[in-house]
């Protein structure tokens, strides 16, 4: 018997069980792996993104639709709340490009590290290899959790922080969205959000690895156009990844489904309109008339597209820079502006770094994180239908839902 029972040890989960253990409950966190925070290790590339400084207004922006449900737990439990609880328990944070924190250390491990040592100093009780297998509900009220072979265990509430379905090799499988459709709430589709794309062009194969920074993307639909920001692609072994594709890739997907065709265009030097663009490569093939264009253009993009690039516009690389004609010229500015390719899905929630819908908002209240159909039932983190750009802001929702749903007996 506990007084609340935590589903899922990520961190959602923890801060969930750490904010009610906190409150004088008896808390029991459950947790189907072997060890807590599989899925947190991996964040920010093992180094762990905890949050994002920007102010409220401009943090709230980088959720999709239904960043307004977040207002409430943000109020209880922001970014600078969050730092101050990692500060006290003597982790070093520090801030990057883009406003994100990080820990001094560089490792999620020293992030998974505090907050063990505050579940067990918070007198959590937390049993490893478990899995729920269903909510033990009586007159529309959690009554417990119901484990292998119908082992049940009594709680006077229920917190799910199960996650979502991608990374499933860390656990995230789906269990918590099982059992809350079962008790009757309704679940948003299940799909992708940050997640590299999939191209048609066969080619990219042999781009793989190579890094493209300071550019910018434009996404044409049959009636949708969407421009990103500056910043970096990577090429994969199929299609593109990197901070603005996977940034993007959830409202992508979303045209591509609609629309059935989704064009992505590379613009490999935003700073310059197309005509500044051609008057730059003609006085680099007037200063020096006898390069190839191959190595002309060595001053302009990467050496290993090259060839590729002059491939396309379909100018032999060993060409001299005073031979290029001005309709050959006019090609290479505007592969330079509008690098083209075909984009025909993803490579599948598995490989996405987070997950898009979940427990449907309108079941939950959001100034506790309670069901609305089932009371004592509380939802926290990736299960719920929110999600948000790279940078820290989905770790914070974690955090902040956890923390609101943990305090639910001081609501």
């Amino acid at each position: 018997m506990a007084d609340v029972i935590v589903v899922g040890g990520g961190p959602a989960g923890m801060m969930a069980a750490i904010r009610s253990a906190r409150l004088g409950h008896k808390v029991l966190l459950l947790e189907k792996n072997a060890s807590l925070g599989k899925k947190l290790l991996l964040t920010g590339k093992g180094r762990c993104n905890i949050t994002n400084a920007a102010p409220f207004d401009e943090f709230i922006l980088r959720f999709s639709k239904n960043a307004q449900f977040l207002r409430d737990a943000f109020k209880v439990f922001f970014n600078k709340e969050l730092i101050d609880f990692f500060k006290e328990r003597g982790l070093g944070l520090k801030t990057e490009r883009q406003d994100r924190i990080f820990p001094c250390t560089d490792s999620a491990s020293s992030v998974l590290l505090v907050l063990k040592k505050e579940l067990a100093a918070s007198g959590v009780e937390i049993l490893y290899n478990t899995r729920v297998k269903d909510i033990v509900i009586r007159d529309r009220k959690a009554q417990g959790v119901c484990l292998s072979f119908n082992k049940k265990i009594s709680a006077e509430a229920v917190i799910i922080a199960t996650g979502g379905v991608s990374y499933s090799f860390t656990g995230s499988t789906g269990d918590g969205h099982r059992i809350a459709e079962k008790a009757g709430h309704a679940i948003a589709a299940l799909r992708p959000a940050l997640v590299p794309l999939k191209v048609k062009q066969a080619y990219v194969k042999g781009l793989e690895g190579l890094s493209l920074k300071n550019i910018q993307l434009k996404f044409i639909g049959n009636k949708k156009v969407l421009k990103s920001e500056i910043g970096e692609l990577l090429f994969t072994d199929n299609g593109v990844s990197g901070p603005l594709v996977v940034s993007m890739s959830a409202d992508m997907l979303d045209i591509f489904k609609s629309d059935g065709a989704l064009a992505l265009e590379i613009d490999l030097k935003p700073a310059l309109e197309l005509k500044q663009l051609d008057l730059r490569l003609l006085r680099e093939i007037d200063a020096v008339p006898k390069k190839t264009i191959f190595n002309l253009l060595r001053t302009m993009l990467p050496v290993r597209i090259i060839g590729l690039f002059l491939q396309l516009a379909g100018i032999d690389k060993d060409t001299k820079a005073a031979h290029i004609t001005g309709v050959e010229r006019k090609k290479i500015v505007s592969l330079l502006k509008s690098w083209r390719f075909d984009v025909f899905g993803s490579t599948g929630i598995e490989k996405a770094m987070v997950t898009r819908g979940g427990v449907s908002l309108k079941d939950i209240d959001p100034k506790t994180m309670q069901s609305r159909i089932i009371k004592g039932l509380y939802f926290a983190g990736e299960i719920i239908d929110i999600d948000a750009d790279t940078g820290g802001f989905n770790l914070q929702a974690a955090f902040s839902t956890g923390y609101l749903s943990g305090g639910l007996y001081d609501n």
